[in-house]
């Protein structure tokens, strides 16, 4: 495993999400009830940032075509997608947040 800081918890409110670049490569990070969770920033349908989507428990849907996916598998849940998105592993180090890449 290759652990890797790409945020402050701090930085990522709760219920909402935040996009960073990892390695030239948009990364969504989602604190949601104590844990964060890390999927591909672009969604599977169109290009749409899914950090800038509405998150409700464990389910985020994009902002453009409103495709719905599980935050903590990368799971479509709902058309107009059909291609899930990259999950990664994430946990959280004190006040750092580490995903496995």
């Amino acid at each position: 495993m290759a652990w890797k800081k790409i945020a402050s918890l701090a930085d990522i409110p709760e219920y909402e999400g935040l996009k960073v670049d990892v390695d030239g490569h948009g990364i969504a990070l989602f604190h949601v009830e104590g844990e964060v969770y890390a999927i591909d920033d672009m969604c599977s349908h169109a290009e749409a940032h899914l950090s800038q989507g509405f998150l409700e428990d464990c389910v985020i849907e994009c902002p453009l075509h409103q495709a719905c996916f599980d935050i903590r598998t990368g799971k479509v849940l709902s058309a107009p997608a059909t291609e899930d998105v990259n999950a990664y592993e994430a946990r959280i180090d004190g006040d750092d947040v580490l995903i496995d890449i």
